[in-house]
């Protein structure tokens, strides 16, 4: 079974890229079964995330070219768009990546959690959809343990490191104090979440949660002591808060420039600090032409994210070798069920020359043979059987020069090399 995984990334593509390859919730069920017709993979899982889009795919051909002409297709770009920005990672390789992938080493801000909830449930739609089969799903389960023993077993997550921790410590450099700030949050999911609980530990008291969906919006304000709103109440909400931090997976901006226009006339050109974190962007980009708005995306958090970096590189080499360690288990893993496939195929041919060789038996037996001479015909009869296709097999090999053949009949089958057998080697034929 081939393993590829083929994607972009915030090192590889800008951000504008990214969102045109980005794929909303709505179209990924049937990305599924095209990708699975295009590449003819028997297997399939996408992680769409702000800062990666990843295809991760089983079958019996490496089909890396069909993929790139498919995902460009889906998406209306040309290969070319994608050919500089894409990255391909086969077999060994492509499952390091997953599971650097699951322990946060792959991403922007090294070793943050939130990755890993979006692979479980990358796997989790795949597996819903039918998408993903046992090897994937060996792959996922593999590549979660070693994201816990990371977790676990090292120091990389001891400090809150994150991109919505990055853009709350942002919004600290631009605000004296954030108590007495109020803070609309767009949006209600693990990335929102974590940017309210942030934004609460620095004095933040005063939440509006802005979501598609009244009840999830709601949920997460009261948490905090806030008010939930839907997204067509924004406008009306602008003017009242400092702080915007949006992340949904809404395909269209949310936000637009003449909605911060009009509540800045009202706020007397009091400042604005937000922050997109959504990818495609929640924001129209020409609010940051406006005087009195500090709009900042994904990219712009570099700075902050990198001086939480260094103080993690210590664990992210033990994740390393924690990594190191789980691929050889997985590998092995997979020998040792190729090796149960071939036992049983194995088994199950002896046993066809057993039933036929019992049954010549019990024939002759039936017809009045003698039953000394008929056992004595039944051994030799599956012996030779038995034997004949090994026997072929093991004097060929030795003929073309492959004598560890001989080596693992010997292994297999606990024999003792003779004394007055000269080795057959290269040195002394």
């Amino acid at each position: 079974m081939a393993l590829l995984t083929l994607g972009i990334n915030h090192r590889t593509a800008p951000l504008e890229l990214r969102e045109r390859v980005a794929f909303t919730p709505e179209r990924m069920a049937g990305a599924f079964a095209e990708l699975r017709a295009a590449s003819g993979a028997s297997e399939a899982a996408i992680l769409s995330t702000c800062n990666r889009t990843e295809l991760y795919l089983a079958g019996d051909d490496d089909c890396a070219g069909a993929v790139l002409q498919w995902l460009s297709g889906f998406h209306g770009l040309e290969p070319a768009d994608l050919e500089n920005a894409l990255y391909i990672h086969r077999d060994a390789d492509a499952v390091r990546h997953v599971m650097r992938v699951a322990c946060g080493l792959d991403s922007m801000v090294l070793g943050e959690p939130q990755i890993l909830g979006q692979l479980k449930d990358a796997y989790a739609l795949a597996r819903e959809s039918g998408a993903s089969g046992p090897f994937l799903a060996r792959l996922f389960e593999q590549s979660f343990s070693v994201a816990k023993r990371v977790r676990t077993d090292t120091a990389i997550g001891e400090n809150p490191v994150s991109v919505a921790y990055a853009a709350v410590s942002m919004a600290s450099h631009i605000f004296a104090s954030l108590q007495g700030n109020r803070a609309l949050l767009i949006g209600a999911g693990r990335t929102i979440e974590l940017v309210a609980r942030h934004l609460s530990d620095a004095g933040v008291t005063d939440f509006v949660v802005a979501n598609r969906t009244l009840e999830k919006a709601q949920v997460l304000a009261e948490v905090y002591g806030g008010t939930g709103i839907l997204l067509s109440e924004i406008p009306d909400n602008l003017a009242r808060v400092d702080i915007i931090i949006s992340s949904t997976a809404s395909p269209l901006p949310v936000l637009g420039k003449g909605a911060v226009e009009r509540a800045l006339r009202r706020r007397k050109h009091r400042p604005y600090f937000m922050v997109d974190i959504a990818v495609p962007r929640d924001i129209e980009p020409e609010v940051a032409s406006l005087d009195d708005v500090y709009l900042y995306t994904v990219d712009d958090l570099h700075q902050v994210i990198e001086e939480n970096i260094r103080s993690r590189e210590g664990a992210a080499r033990e994740a390393e070798n924690l990594i190191t360690a789980g691929i050889h288990d997985f590998l092995a893993q997979l020998r040792a069920l190729d090796a149960v496939a071939t036992l049983k195929q194995f088994r199950q041919r002896a046993e066809v020359l057993r039933d036929t060789e019992t049954e010549k038996a019990l024939k002759a037996l039936r017809n009045g043979g003698d039953p000394e001479t008929v056992l004595r015909s039944l051994g030799r009869g599956l012996t030779n059987k038995l034997l004949h296709e090994p026997t072929v097999q093991v004097r060929k090999a030795t003929a073309e020069g492959r004598v560890e053949v001989t080596d693992w009949l010997r292994q297999l089958h606990q024999l003792e090399v003779q004394d007055d057998v000269v080795p057959t080697t290269p040195e002394n034929l």
